[in-house]
């Protein structure tokens, strides 16, 4: 893969909170990226009538990635049920009764600019993902310790992001989401997971890291 688009990869995965930009409004948003690499949100109606939409993560700035979507509307009791389920997992209560999943026509990230064909984000272990989130959080002080441990290699605090009693919550190739108490926490891995297996390791290692390092 490219290093420009896999750097704009990982940045989307680790920003699931930003801004979105339609018919001269801006709001706060959360999102979450469907198994099939759709963009999933809770939002107001006028944004899904907008015929620019711009998400920019985590906001406005400079080091930013801006986003150019197209929404299309879903029905939380039909057959996208299931993402919805999957944006509630990630952030709790809904800001708005509306939904819609994104699909990404454009990004532009530190000065580069990528089609809709650069954002490939397919999740392969989607079939997996339930199991190995199930079995991760019967353990809430191993997943306790990586994320603090995590927090501490990004030089920030892990009350930043309320990680007392942390649940796992998606998990991809290139890495697992944390839920805390006050946003999602990124756990980065490389190389890439490609199978079941290879996540149960990965989480495995990363518990007896952070235990080695206290």
């Amino acid at each position: 893969m490219d290093p420009i688009v896999a750097e704009t990869h990982a940045h989307l995965r680790d920003h699931l909170q930003g801004l979105i930009l339609f018919d001269g409004e801006t709001r706060p948003i959360r999102i979450v990226i469907a198994p099939d690499g759709r963009l999933v949100a809770s939002v107001m109606v006028a944004m899904l009538t907008a015929a620019d939409v711009v998400l920019a993560l985590p906001d406005e700035g400079e080091e930013s990635l801006q986003l150019m979507v197209t929404l299309e509307a879903i029905d939380e009791q039909g057959p996208d049920g299931a993402l919805v389920d999957r944006w509630r997992i990630h952030h709790g209560d809904p800001p708005d009764v509306r939904w819609a999943a994104m699909t990404i026509d454009a990004g532009r990230f530190r000065g580069y600019f990528l089609d809709g064909e650069a954002f490939s984000l397919s999740n392969p272990l989607e079939g997996d993902e339930v199991a190995i989130c199930s079995e991760a959080n019967t353990d809430v002080a191993g997943l306790r310790s990586i994320a603090v441990a995590e927090a501490r290699r990004r030089g920030r605090p892990p009350a930043d992001w309320g990680v007392e009693n942390p649940r796992l919550v998606g998990v991809d190739p290139d890495g697992f989401d944390l839920r805390g108490a006050y946003g999602v926490l990124r756990l980065p891995v490389s190389p890439p997971m490609t199978d079941a297996a290879g996540a149960r390791l990965r989480l495995r290692e990363l518990r007896e890291r952070a235990a080695e390092t206290g």
